[in-house]
């Protein structure tokens, strides 16, 4: 992902939304390396893990995260998630099967980053969504290693059916979660 202009050689794209905040209008920063401040009306999360050391490594997860490997890698479907990378203002829905169901969870992508040593991007919810919030996927390094951070925003679904079960989908996150953190390595 080294571009070889020098200075960093960034790009950074948001949706120019207003309700957002900081680098391009998402709540989850991803272009940022320290997370601001965030409503106190959603949960907060963020966790780094190490997934690899290293040029081919960095090379290998800032691709996969791009083309919602995190997700796909832990379980979910993400429609054309292999053909294109990630644009701004995408919309789709990823689906998670549970047996014979199918959790449908429209999205749209608010903001992407890729600079010199930093790439990911953040998706908010949308209406019909489990939960109401915004989730991102950084790939980062520092010096040779090479971490995926997660960071998300959640509370209750205005969709009345998952916002009775949000207790429920609260402790699935951990699950959740956890496969997100090792999708990577």
């Amino acid at each position: 992902m080294r571009d070889g202009r020098g200075g960093g050689g960034a790009t950074h794209a948001g949706s120019g939304s207003a309700s957002g905040s900081g680098p391009g209008s998402s709540r989850t920063e991803p272009g940022a390396a320290e997370w601001g401040p965030t409503p106190p009306s959603h949960r907060r999360y963020e966790r780094r893990s190490a997934v690899g050391s290293g040029e081919a490594d960095w090379e290998r997860a800032s691709r996969a995260v791009l083309r919602w490997g995190v997700k796909t890698r832990s379980g979910f479907a993400v429609p054309g998630a292999d053909e294109t990378e990630v644009r701004v203002g995408q919309r789709l829905e990823v689906r998670l099967r549970i047996g014979p169901v199918v959790v449908r969870e429209p999205v749209e992508v608010v903001e992407v980053v890729r600079t010199e040593d930093r790439v990911g991007f953040a998706y908010r919810t949308a209406p019909g969504h489990p939960v109401d919030g915004e989730e991102a996927f950084v790939v980062t390094r520092e010096g040779e290693t090479v971490s995926l951070t997660l960071r998300s925003l959640t509370r209750p679904s205005t969709t009345r059916g998952w916002a009775l079960v949000f207790p429920l989908l609260v402790a699935a996150q951990v699950v959740v979660r956890w496969r997100y953190r090792r999708a990577l390595r």
